[in-house]
């Protein structure tokens, strides 16, 4: 799901959505009160998430801007390539407007159901365009934002971007086709940011394998202006400016990865057949490291825990349209549960940071729950 754990501010949308959807479809192309701009530039067309007081969340109605224009723009022949970023400086895209998402869900409104439907297709719109696509994913880069940036070929970090998966803490699981690229990354490191939300910043987003390049903020402008002036450019023309930039960028290139002394321990721990052995050898490991770990994981609902362990695992040999329809079924099944608007409660809405999950422990979320979630929902699948 496209989840934001860092902004609160989200404001519910009013009844009548329908008429702010309008409203907002009919001015995607407009001032800079915009939710989206949508812009030709050169040979590029250029898609602004325009919502940086909410750190760029994504709502239903920016959905439904970006999605008809991707579409027009792939069978445009003037337009050689996509580009996408986030306004304001801080935040590419921080996640989704969850809070809207909770309420919906409690009263039956079929956000719900339109919100994870429409987003999904949005990410398989991205996954496979034909035309270059290039996220400049400066800033927070979260739920949403991940689904917006990384399913497509290039993806530029900075040294601003902050990457996460945060979603086992508020009672969901990393979603927006997180069971395709997680599983992919080097060893375990995906299945131990997938349960864990562990953070990467930085040129750390690259080393992991989420971001395609590096390049320092200040010099994104020009990067962007090297790009749309490209004529009919191809993926390897692309490829050549980014490097480009890259190699002028040397900022924190002596640090190593941030998790490089660990990864045997990633790789050994959670390398496992279940969560729950998992945290077993986490505990049996004892340092300082395993030990915090078993610490975050033990905050996280149990149930999201499994879920997500599961999505992973079938994830790793499934086409990304595959996994998609399996996240659309385990999104209802959340929307269905408890978990979720618990944790909702517990950190957007109270901020208690204490969530009561149910079960509250590994052991009794059992396997004949976890097949239902995983079940087809029949005429209600996702299609793509």
């Amino acid at each position: 799901m496209s989840v934001t754990i860092l902004n609160s501010s989200f404001r519910l949308r009013p009844l009548c959505r329908l008429h702010v959807i309008q409203q907002h479809l009919m001015s995607s192309q407009a001032g800079p009160e915009a939710e989206v701009l949508l812009e030709r530039v050169g040979n590029a067309g250029v898609i602004t998430l325009n919502r940086p007081k909410a750190l760029n969340a994504l709502n239903l109605s920016m959905i439904r801007c970006v999605y008809p224009q991707l579409k027009a723009w792939e069978k445009d022949r003037d337009t050689g390539m996509v580009i996408i970023k986030g306004a304001g400086g801080k935040a590419f895209c921080a996640g989704g407007d969850i809070r809207a998402v909770t309420e919906a869900g409690k009263s039956g409104d079929s956000l719900a159901q339109d919100f994870f439907r429409e987003e999904y297709i949005l990410n398989n719109a991205i996954g496979t365009y034909p035309k270059p696509y290039v996220a400049l994913i400066d800033g927070i880069t979260m739920g949403g934002g991940v689904g917006l940036s990384v399913h497509g070929r290039f993806r530029v970090a900075t040294e601003k971007t902050v990457f996460a998966m945060p979603e086992t803490a508020i009672g969901l699981f990393p979603d927006v086709g997180g069971g395709y690229f997680l599983p992919r990354l080097q060893g375990k490191l995906g299945l131990f940011l997938a349960l864990t939300g562990f953070r990467l910043k930085g040129r750390d987003v690259q080393r992991a394998g989420v971001a395609s390049h590096f390049v320092e903020s200040q010099k994104l402008p020009a990067l962007e202006n090297d790009l749309v002036v490209l004529k009919s450019p191809s993926a390897e023309d692309v490829a050549g400016v980014l490097s480009s930039y890259q190699t002028q960028s040397s900022l924190d290139e002596e640090k190593p990865f941030v998790l490089s002394e660990h990864m045997d321990k990633i790789n050994r721990h959670f390398e496992a057949s279940s969560v729950e052995e998992i945290k077993l050898k986490l505990k049996q490991d004892g340092s300082s490291f395993a030990l915090k770990q078993l610490e975050t994981l033990s905050k996280m609902s149990p149930t999201s825990l499994k879920m997500t362990f599961r999505q992973l695992q079938a994830g790793a040999t499934m086409t990304l349209q595959d996994v998609l329809v399996m996240e659309y079924r385990l999104c209802q099944a959340c929307m269905t549960g408890r978990d979720f608007y618990e944790g909702v409660r517990a950190v957007l809405i109270d901020k208690d940071q204490n969530p009561k999950w149910k079960p509250s422990v590994l052991e009794e979320v059992t396997d004949e729950f976890l097949d239902g979630c995983f079940k087809s929902l029949g005429d209600h699948d996702l299609r793509l």
